[in-house]
């Protein structure tokens, strides 16, 4: 076992945080993170309405007893969003691990996130704005490097250099990430001064992931070498599988379309018709650099487990 400030403060096994994907991160998939001995993140911003947003929670609860986080988005969106209203549902049900990301820190939250007792993870792109989250009052941050899927924020820093700069800048815990698909990359940010890693594009490769199992074998297949950038123009970048739509996409930046024309090919829809019919070129797929690690779809518990196992390996062969 590896136990860090993260690990105690969240109340989790592994230090292993699955990062919130948008339609993925179905309550059932969440709840198998948590269950699995990590801890996995709904990202709230998926629920049209409170009501849908409550049964989201209580499935998971009826999943699991262990800990799990809400997302709160602060980015910008096409459906105007009222957080208070996803934070109302956590203070009604006692949860208490919240985390934000966005172009901007949630000043108007932070003091219903103390009033309530609740545990705040805030994900930033880099040391400055680690530092502004750190003085408002965050108990953790979050920063991913480069090579990570989906935003990859506008610094376009690799987590190699990424994460030891933000460890350094902050008396905070940190939770590293970008490109961490097994042990040696759990070992890696720790080494570098993080406390857990948090994981996406290797989660989509699982037993209970979501998504068609077509989808999954084509990402076994892929390699490091099968990403691309798109949104770039858009003040907006994302690191998405190499399929045709994210080359439509690209092709529109560069022809200067307008906003609407891209955003049909980006849609969200798009995406979960993907994801459930196995089409894989139907819409664009978040994914990192991290993707040509993955050879296989084992459960969560067991990739969680061996990932465990294998950085203590790591860990006590460099030691001796």
């Amino acid at each position: 076992m590896i136990k860090t400030r993260v690990t105690e403060k969240l109340g989790i096994e592994h230090p292993i945080i699955g990062g919130a994907m948008m339609w993925i991160s179905t309550a059932e998939f969440v709840a198998a993170m948590s269950e699995a001995g990590g801890m996995g993140i709904i990202a709230s911003a998926m629920y049209p309405s409170k009501e849908e947003f409550v049964s989201a929670i209580e499935r998971i609860k009826q999943e699991t007893d262990k800990p799990f986080g809400v997302n709160i988005n602060l980015f910008p969106a096409m459906r105007q969003i009222d957080n208070n209203e996803y934070i109302d549902v956590m203070a009604d049900y006692g949860l208490k691990i919240v985390e934000t990301s966005g172009h901007h820190a949630p000043e108007e939250l932070v003091s219903r996130f103390k009033d309530l007792g609740m545990t705040w993870i805030h994900k930033c792109v880099g040391a400055r704005y680690a530092r502004k989250v750190e003085d408002m009052g965050a108990d953790i941050v979050t920063v991913v490097g480069y090579e990570n899927g989906g935003a990859t924020g506008k610094l376009d820093i690799g987590t190699l250099v990424l994460v030891p700069t933000v460890v350094d800048a902050v008396k905070l815990p940190v939770i590293g990430g970008g490109g961490i698909s097994d042990g040696r990359g759990l070992a890696a940010v720790m080494s570098l001064g993080a406390e857990a890693a948090i994981m996406g594009t290797r989660l989509l490769i699982t037993r209970e992931s979501p998504i068609h199992d077509k989808i999954k074998q084509e990402l076994v297949n892929a390699c490091e070498l099968d990403t691309m950038l798109i949104m770039r123009s858009l003040n907006a970048t994302h690191r998405v599988l190499a399929n045709k739509a994210a080359k439509d996409c690209l092709e529109l930046e560069n022809s200067k379309a307008d906003f609407m024309e891209i955003y049909e090919v980006i849609k969200g829809e798009n995406a979960k018709e993907m994801y459930d019919g196995g089409n894989i070129d139907a819409g664009i797929l978040a994914c990192g650099q991290g993707v040509g690690l993955a050879h296989d779809i084992p459960t969560l518990k067991e990739l969680f487990d061996r990932i465990v196992k294998d950085a203590d390996g790591v860990i006590s062969r460099l030691a001796a």
